[in-house]
C-alpha cells in the first residue's frame, strides 16, 4: 500500500462529491463521517484547516479520513497496512494529531503505527459500542410524564446540560451563548422528558438525518434524578420522532464502560453493531 494512494482535499464539497457515495453505501458504519461532514458542507466556515482524505485502490474508494493537523483524526475502517500509509503521509506533511477515533481495530492499527513514525505515547481514551435500533419497544413500565420539543425559552438549560453532559463523558468544552454555535452540540433538534408538572428531567438529542441514518446524541439525566427511567423514557421519545421523520438507521453510541446504559439501550430495541475507541496522543516535549 502505497502513502500516495490516499487523496487529501481541504474543499468538503470536492470531497464529498468525490467520496459521498462511499459513505452513504454503509450509513450505520459511516454514522460519524456522515454526520460531521455533513456538518462541516453546511457551516463551511468552520472547514477551515481540515484535511479531507479517500483512499482509492482498483477505481474504488476503500476508506476515508478528516480531521485538523494538530486535532482529532477520524477515520473509517483500515488494515494495518493502509494505516501504516496513511500514517506515513500524514507525518510527512507535518500532521501531528491529537488523538484517534475509529472502529476498534482501525483505532488501535493507526495508534500502534502513530507511535512508530512520531514517538507519540498512544493512550486509550474511551471505548464505545455502537447500537443499531431494531424494534423499538418502550419499557413496559414507562415514568409519569411526556416528551416535549425544545424551544427556545429552553436554550439555557440545553447549554447548562450539555455542559454537565460534557464533563461526565470527560470532554473539555465550555459552552455559553458565544460559542454554543460551534460547539457539537448545536444543529440538533433536543427532547426533554418532563414530568406531569412541566419540570424537565432529561434530554435527548438528534443529528440532522442524512443518507436515511440519524445518531441519537447526547442522552442526559442530571445526577440527582437518575434511575427514574427518564432517560429511557426520552431515548424512546426521540427514536419514535427519526422513525417517524424516514430513518432507516437509528442509532447511537454508549460509554462500553457504563453496564446501565447499556443495558438501557439494549432494553428499548437496540442492536450492538461494533465497537469503537478513541486513543489520545502524548508527544514527546522538545
Amino acid at each position: 500500500m502505497r502513502s500516495d494512494d490516499w487523496h487529501l482535499t481541504e474543499d468538503v464539497n470536492d470531497f464529498l462529491t468525490r467520496a459521498g457515495a462511499f459513505l452513504r453505501s454503509q450509513p450505520t458504519q459511516h454514522t460519524m463521517a456522515l454526520t460531521a461532514t455533513e456538518k462541516l458542507r453546511t457551516r463551511q466556515a468552520d472547514t477551515d484547516g481540515v484535511v479531507f482524505g479517500r483512499l482509492e485502490a482498483g477505481g474504488e474508494i476503500r476508506a476515508i479520513f478528516y480531521g485538523s493537523p494538530s486535532r482529532a483524526l477520524n477515520v473509517t475502517s483500515l488494515t494495518p497496512e493502509q494505516a501504516d500509509a496513511l500514517a506515513a503521509q500524514l507525518v510527512a506533511l507535518g500532521h501531528s494529531h491529537s488523538s484517534v477515533t475509529a472502529d476498534h481495530s482501525t483505532a488501535t492499527a493507526f495508534a500502534e503505527v502513530w507511535r512508530r513514525h512520531t514517538g507519540a505515547t498512544p493512550t486509550l481514551r474511551t471505548r464505545l459500542h455502537l447500537y443499531r435500533l431494531g424494534t423499538l419497544t418502550p419499557p413496559a413500565r414507562a415514568p409519569v410524564g411526556r416528551g416535549r420539543l425544545a424551544g427556545r425559552q429552553d436554550h439555557e438549560l440545553l447549554m447548562r446540560w450539555c455542559q454537565e453532559f460534557a464533563e461526565d463523558v470527560g470532554q473539555t468544552v465550555s459552552i455559553d451563548a458565544a460559542s454554543w454555535a460551534g460547539t457539537r452540540f448545536a444543529d440538533k433538534s433536543y427532547t426533554f422528558w418532563e414530568t406531569p408538572d412541566g419540570t424537565p428531567v432529561s434530554m435527548a438529542g438528534l443529528n440532522p438525518m442524512v443518507a436515511g441514518q440519524v445518531r441519537v446524541d447526547p442522552v442526559y439525566t442530571p445526577p440527582h434524578l437518575r434511575g427514574c427511567g427518564y432517560a429511557g423514557a426520552v431515548t424512546v421519545e426521540v427514536s419514535r420522532a427519526a422513525l417517524a421523520a424516514g430513518s432507516t438507521d437509528v442509532v447511537l453510541f454508549t460509554d462500553a464502560a457504563n453496564p446501565t446504559s447499556n443495558a438501557l439501550y439494549q432494553g428499548i430495541g437496540y442492536l450492538p453493531i461494533t465497537d469503537w475507541a478513541v486513543y489520545g496522543f502524548a508527544y514527546a516535549r522538545t
